[in-house]
């Protein structure tokens, strides 16, 4: 296989088949190389045409707190008491900027995903 630009589907598979013949190949070789140059084309096209999208902001607060065993209590600390904590969660209050930047420093949650709109129910209404 020649490499060139993955411009459509056809050349996207052919990319794919022959990564999987070179897999192993050894860095530093010209075999390597080869491979190292595809896998970033493939990338590339991945990146553009099967885009994943960003969670929703508050499914990722959820995600984070119960991959990191935390509670509604401690996330107290990064959007306000007790029931400010449950008016987010549950979708009846805004994440405020303040709150983004507590849970993105504390917590590394991505700012791009905490920023992006998202209904709540006081919008439903």
């Amino acid at each position: 296989m020649r490499i060139k630009p993955i411009k459509t589907e056809a050349d996207y598979n052919a990319a794919l088949k022959e990564i999987e013949r070179i897999f192993d190949a050894a860095p530093g070789t010209r075999e390597g190389d080869r491979l190292e140059v595809l896998t970033t084309l493939v990338e590339a096209y991945e990146e553009k045409h099967f885009r994943i999208p960003l969670p929703d902001p508050i499914e990722a607060i959820l995600y984070y707190a119960e991959t990191r065993g935390l509670t509604r209590r401690d996330l107290e600390r990064y959007v306000g008491s007790r029931a400010r904590v449950s008016e987010v969660l549950n979708k009846k209050r805004p994440l405020t900027m303040e709150m983004i930047r507590n849970l993105h420093k504390g917590l590394g949650i991505p700012a791009e995903v905490l920023i992006q709109p998202y209904r709540t129910f006081k919008d439903a209404a």
